[in-house]
């Protein structure tokens, strides 16, 4: 779920601009990435959702026009992570709708990785509008800490990480 705060400064109003530009007003397909390892899960803080300035949620991003599914969540792992992924079954389908984004995104399981996450970038914006602010493992009690709007909708769903891979097949994640 992604929560577009109140402009902070000039610059973060031109990049929700700039978001809003790229993605506002259609419907948008992505793909995200659900890879566990000893009982924790990679995500992506994103600084501009949120209320207070991030967001944690699984690396992803969106599919381009002659690209399949596995190409692109390959391509937005290495630009996010830095990782190079082994794309799994189609887990489930999650629906997110806040103006001024629509999205259909489809989570994939994540087989195995070769590499180490790293802090990458998202090419659609330039190098001074970075909005990865960090990638990392994190645990169940982790991810506890945080509020609701800190965090994907697909936690929501769930009380523990290995009930992620026991979601319905489609999901509604949008706003309150």
């Amino acid at each position: 779920m992604f929560i577009f705060t109140a402009p902070k400064n000039q610059a973060l109003s031109k990049l929700n601009d700039q978001i809003e530009i790229l993605y506002g007003g259609i419907v948008r397909v992505r793909v995200c990435g659900i890879c566990m390892v000893n009982d924790k899960i990679l995500l992506i803080n994103h600084s501009l959702y949120g209320k207070d300035g991030f967001f944690w949620s699984p690396p992803g991003g969106g599919i381009v026009f002659g690209e399949t599914a596995e190409m692109a969540l390959k391509r937005e792992f290495r630009e996010e992570t830095g990782l190079d992924v082994k794309v799994g079954k189609l887990l489930f389908v999650n629906e997110h709708i806040q103006a001024p984004l629509h999205a259909i995104e489809l989570f994939f399981e994540i087989e195995s990785f070769a590499g180490m996450p790293e802090k990458g970038t998202d090419p659609e914006l330039p190098a001074e509008n970075q909005i990865i602010a960090d990638v990392r493992f994190m645990s169940w009690e982790e991810l506890s800490q945080f509020e609701d709007y800190q965090l994907h909708g697909l936690f929501s769903h769930v009380h523990a990480l290995e009930e992620i891979l026991q979601l319905e097949k489609y999901i509604f994640g949008a706003a309150d």
